[in-house]
This record gives structure tokens, C-alpha cells and sequence, in this order.
């Protein structure tokens, strides 16, 4: 609850953080004089007397919370003492008291008072040349001070982060040609709230699990706007598969493929991060699904979600295969490797087919970014079928993305989706563990030896005392 007797702006942050002084002071002021602001820290009681209805110099206001903390404690304490005793005297009769801009009825929403302690600097990736390797690209920076959270923004100790496919080419900046390194990278985590602005504690608390899918994801705390976060059950890796794989699939095959039941689909890299959700999505709509794969402990994955033809390419033709077995072709391609594939998609398309274009990761290493494709007969064979190529990229379809979202989660809890995941725990050097595993991963991502979505694991779990969380 806010209060003030003087007009004009008032901007209150609340920093969670139960180790570092400086950087809950430093959510309150950045090298200004403190006005109107009112500070919490946990462990510590920072007389708010002193800061309600004047100017307090930061001097002051560092005094008041590491001269001893408590009344009697030191110098900061009893100067508040003596303000608060004269205002007393000066109030005319029948005036109310003033109030703390902060009601601390409700600091228990804002603080973690039992959780892990926040440092005051974190690890995290940024991007700083423009290339396609991602490990030239990309740096991992130690001792970088963990952010803070403005008024509408979630501050979030990532347990667990994406790899995608698009990771190098954000890398390689062919999203944005304007963005200049050095910048942020990664687009995907799940982990705890731990500190969060006045705003957006109106729909999140301390301590809630939620997932995002936003820029800068490749940190051990990110800084998340609020409405780009989702509340999620746990903190699992689960969870972190829907917010951008499983929401391609998704809003592709509804908004582009629009499936029919009995339609043949087929979902090349079916057993990827989003081929898996397309497999299944497929399915549900009563489809007959042929998926390709490279191994067949993946063949045998994809028989697992309900995927009629498995089409280990590594062993069998998959032009052959599709010519001897689907010889009136193929109603819908849910497509990501380019190049020949795409070629092949093409040929293989029935009359009214729908291609559609989520990537190209064979390309995506190269210098141009894309692997050539036979495209100087493309309109001629699209005429002949009345068929289509429709291209796909999730942030075009943000007014999709909510329903998308919801969808998902509500199918995975009814335990109706697979939400298969791989951290690495077959890959030769182990499980994806810290920041600088990413650099692994991405590397396992492009060698096809996944088998569902890749995740990392930044941080593991830790024990949480049990503190009540007031809701507002």
C-alpha cells in the first residue's frame, strides 16, 4: 500500500535478497538521493521514519541500515528516534499519523525471508562478435552484478534454460541486423521468483515457479517482463518444452495446417524439441503421421507417441519410402532441416498440400545461413497441386501465443502430452550442468543426437525454508 502527501512521480522497487545490502539499497537509489522510497532487507530492520515526507542523504540512509539495523543499534537508529519523537510534539490535534510509504503488512509478498540468498554478482553468456559458431560467438562473463527488477518485471533464478535450433542465428544477429554486439542470448527459462517490482506483484509472489519465454535467458538470474512469464506447477524442465517448441507446433499446425482428421502429416526431425509436440498434436487431430528420424532408439520413440510411420533415414530411402508407400502424397509437412528435405517435401506434396517452413537447421552454420534449395520450379509445382509453402515464426503469432500456452499446460497435467527433454545425461562428458555446459549442448543439438528438447540445468535446487507468502 503506497501513500504520499506531495505531488509527482513516485517509483518504489522492492528487491528480494537476503545476502546482499547493497544490492537491495541499490533497487531504492542508483547514486541519487534517496526520496520517497522505502527499502526492506531481510535480517536487517531499516527505520522507515527517516525516509517518510523528506530528503534523506544515501550517507544517512547506508547509516540507518549497516549502523547496527535495530533501535539502539547506532547512530542511524536513534537520529530516526529523535525525528520521530519531534514529529509527534509538532502534530496539531486530531491530525492522523502519517504512515510508511510501504505498509510492511505485506513485505512478506515482496521478500523472500526464508529462501536462497541472492548474490550481488552472477554468471551469464553474451554475445560478443557476430558469427554462426556459437562458440566464437558467444562469452561466458563471470562477477556481472545480478539485475534488478523494475516495477512491472520479475526477477527470476533460472533452474533451467532452452536450447534452440535459432540460438546461432540470433547469435549471428539475423534476427535483428540493428542489434550490435555485445547483447543478451537465449530465449527460454523456468526457475523461482525472487524478487519482483510493485506492479507485477498484482499476479506473481516470492518464491512462485513460472517460465518465460523472453531474451536473455542464458543467465543465472534474468530480469523477465511480467506478462511474458507463466505460472507453472514446479520447477520442472518439463514445463520449459511448451513455452516456445511446444507452442510452434501448436499455432503452425492450427493456424497453417489446418489439419483435417484422415489427413497423412509428415514432421521431418519428428523427434526434436518441437517435432515430438508435432507428432502428437498431429495425432490428436486424427492424422496419419510419418516422422523422420536418425537413430532407431528414436524410430523407437516415435512409435511411442502414436507415429504410424517411423522413417529412420540414417537406414531407409525417405523419398523411396514416401513414393512406395504414400503414392497420392502428402497433405501437410511440418518442416525444419531445409535443403533437400525441403526439396523432397516439395515433390512429395498432394494436391492442396500445405508445406510449412519452421526452419532450416541445416543451413543454419553456413555462412548464409540456409542450405540451398531447387526453388526455379517451385511456383510451377505449387500451380500444378494448388498446393502452398507457409512460412512460420512465432513472434507474428503473439495474439495465438496465450491460448497456445494454456492449451498445452492444461494437456500436459492431464498427462496427455509427452514432454520429452534431454540434459545430457547420455552425452559423453555428462550432464548439461552450468552456464558453460550451453556451449555443449548447442553442440549436441546440431550433431542430431538429441532426442527431445535439449535443457540445460543452471543451477540445481535448494532448500527452501517454510515461510507464509501473503497475497495481496
Amino acid at each position: 500500500m503506497l501513500r504520499s502527501s506531495r505531488r509527482g512521480p513516485m517509483s518504489v522497487s522492492l528487491l528480494v535478497s537476503t545476502g546482499s545490502l547493497g544490492a537491495a539499497l541499490g533497487a531504492v537509489l542508483v547514486g541519487r538521493r534517496l526520496l520517497w522510497s522505502g527499502a526492506v532487507l531481510v535480517g536487517r530492520s531499516l527505520p522507515l521514519g527517516a525516509v517518510v515526507g523528506r530528503r534523506v542523504p544515501l550517507g544517512a540512509a547506508l547509516g540507518a541500515a549497516v549502523g547496527g539495523g535495530r533501535r539502539g543499534a547506532g547512530a542511524g537508529a536513534g537520529a530516526d528516534d529523535v525525528f520521530l519523537q519531534r514529529q509527534r510534539q509538532q502534530r496539531p490535534p486530531g491530525v492522523c499519523p502519517s504512515r510508511s510509504i510501504i505498509d510492511l503488512s505485506y513485505s512478506s509478498h515482496f521478500m523472500d525471508l526464508g529462501g536462497s540468498s541472492i548474490p550481488s554478482t552472477m554468471q551469464r553468456l553474451l554475445v560478443t562478435a557476430l558469427s554462426p559458431r556459437f562458440g566464437e560467438a558467444v562469452s561466458l562473463q563471470r562477477d556481472v552484478p545480478v539485475p534488478m527488477p523494475g516495477d512491472a518485471e520479475l526477477l527470476v533464478r533460472n533452474r533451467f534454460v532452452g536450447i534452440n535450433a535459432s540460438d546461432i542465428n540470433f547469435s549471428a544477429g539475423r534476427y535483428d541486423p540493428a542489434l550490435k554486439p555485445p547483447f543478451e542470448c537465449g530465449f527460454e527459462g523456468i526457475g523461482e521468483v525472487v524478487g519482483l517490482g510493485l506492479s507485477a506483484s498484482a499476479h506473481h509472489t516470492v518464491g512462485e515457479a513460472v517460465a518465460y519465454f523472453s531474451d536473455g535467458a542464458f543467465a543465472e538470474y534474468t530480469v523477465v517482463p511480467a506478462k511474458k512469464a507463466v505460472a507453472v506447477p514446479s520447477v520442472k524442465p518439463e514445463f520449459l518444452t511448451l513455452l516456445l517448441s511446444g507452442a510452434t507446433a501448436y499455432i503452425a499446425l492450427k493456424r497453417l495446417g489446418e489439419l483435417a482428421e484422415g489427413e497423412t502429416v509428415l514432421v521431418t526431425a519428428a523427434a526434436g524439441g518441437t517435432g515430438q509436440f508435432a507428432v502428437q498434436l498431429a495425432k490428436r487431430a486424427g492424422c496419419h503421421v510419418i516422422g523422420t528420424c536418425s537413430t532407431d532408439e528414436k524410430a523407437g520413440f516415435l512409435k511411442s507417441l502414436g507415429c504410424d510411420r517411423p522413417v529412420n533415414y540414417a537406414r531407409e530411402d525417405l523419398g523411396q519410402a514416401l513414393r512406395r508407400e504414400y503414392p497420392r502424397g502428402l497433405d501437410v509437412v511440418y518442416e525444419s532441416v531445409g535443403g533437400t528435405v525441403f526439396d523432397l517435401a516439395v515433390n512429395s506434396l498432394a494436391t492442396g498440400g500445405r508445406l510449412i517452413v519452421i526452419g532450416f537447421i541445416s543451413g543454419y552454420r553456413s555462412a548464409s545461413g540456409i542450405a540451398p534449395v531447387k526453388g526455379g520450379t517451385l511456383p510451377v509445382k505449387l500451380l500444378q497441386k494448388s498446393a502452398s509453402v507457409r512460412g512460420f515464426f512465432l513472434p507474428h503469432f503473439a495474439r495465438d501465443y496465450k491460448e497456445a500456452v494454456g492449451s498445452l499446460m492444461q494437456m500436459a497435467a492431464r498427462g496427455e502430452l509427452v514432454c520429452e527433454v534431454d540434459c545430457g545425461d547420455l552425452a559423453p562428458e555428462g550432464r548439461f550442468l552450468g552456464l558453460e555446459s550451453v556451449f555443449r549442448a548447442v553442440d549436441h543439438l546440431y550433431a542430431g543426437k538429441n532426442l527431445g528438447k535439449v535443457v540445460v540445468e543452471v543451477a540445481p535446487a535448494r532448500r527452501r525454508a517454510a515461510v507464509p507468502v501473503s497475497k495481496l
